[in-house]
């Protein structure tokens, strides 16, 4: 009955949301990558609490899902679900998000980016961030193709997937994937949501573990500290976080919003009272809608 269950609400997920296509990430060989062992498959399995977690992923992909073609404003986001580099909340904070964005005309392209993992990797802490520029280059290159304005492109992140977010947003010209078009693959903006920020401040020490190892150096805690790295040209950045979120502090989403200020580079920034972490776009301890803010702060900047 469990079972029959699961497979019920992954097909209910996947009609409703009504993804146009699916496209591999990469055309040929992946960067970066190690032939893939036996016994290496990924799975996608439905907890009770209804999110679908997929993990072992060795094939990256983007899932796309297109406004009706009187609602698209040019406007496209790339989506990294959270999951602390271990597992991606691929539909909690993926699928349910893209068709938010749908719903106000925007493009959305869900990122199912490689996990970190030696065993398919040469270097695992740079997996995912060649994968979120990746997403950047395709989406780019082909905005022509889905109606979207390469100019409005903008990068999102829950939790591990905001930190793979910010650190596009900050090292997007240190991206190891071949671009013989030199598209820019800096976002346009950035939606940061209860994201890890820093390896060395309030870090989340399952994410620093999962990217970079236990015994990651002192050079790698700095380069995937994202605070360190803002500059005038990081992109805008919209941020949300609770204040009793006591799986990744509080303090993250603050030091990067302090960073952005002091290169006078738009920001906004929610923090509710409660809401601990995960919540996706429900946090049930407020009738305030964060999405709702997002939308506000995309039209004020002229995302949308």
């Amino acid at each position: 009955m469990k079972c029959f269950t699961s497979i019920l609400m992954i097909l209910m997920c996947t009609v409703s949301l009504k993804a146009q296509e699916i496209v591999k990430l990469y055309p040929g060989a992946i960067p970066g990558s190690k032939p893939t062992p036996a016994g290496f498959k990924e799975i996608a399995p439905v907890g009770d609490d209804g999110i679908i977690r997929v993990s072992k992923v060795s094939e990256p992909t983007l899932i796309v899902y297109l406004p009706a073609k009187e609602k698209a404003t040019g406007a496209a986001v790339i989506i990294c679900p959270g999951g602390g580099y271990g597992i991606l909340a691929i539909n909690h904070e993926g699928y349910n998000v893209a068709k938010r964005f749908t719903d106000v005309g925007v493009a959305a392209f869900v990122l199912k980016y490689r996990l970190p993992d030696d065993a398919i990797m040469v270097d695992k802490s740079f997996g995912p961030l060649m994968d979120a520029g990746q997403a950047i280059y395709l989406v780019r290159k082909q905005a022509k193709k889905w109606n979207v304005d390469p100019g409005k492109i903008g990068i999102m992140g829950f939790s591990a997937g905001g930190h793979l977010a910010s650190t596009l947003a900050v090292h997007y010209n240190d991206i190891k994937i071949e671009n013989k078009e030199k598209l820019s693959l800096r976002p346009d903006f950035s939606i940061l949501i209860y994201p890890v920020i820093s390896f060395l401040e309030s870090p989340h020490t399952g994410s620093a573990n999962n990217l970079a190892g236990a015994n990651a150096t002192q050079a790698q805690k700095e380069y995937f500290s994202n605070e360190r790295h803002v500059t005038p040209q990081t992109p805008p950045t919209f941020l949300v976080h609770a204040n009793d979120d006591y799986g990744v502090p509080v303090q993250n989403s603050i030091i990067f919003n302090q960073a952005l200020i002091a290169n006078k580079v738009k920001t906004e920034m929610h923090l509710y009272q409660n809401g601990g972490h995960g919540f996706g776009l429900n946090n049930t301890t407020t009738s305030d809608d964060w999405f709702e803010r997002l939308t506000n702060w995309m039209k004020s900047n002229k995302f949308l």
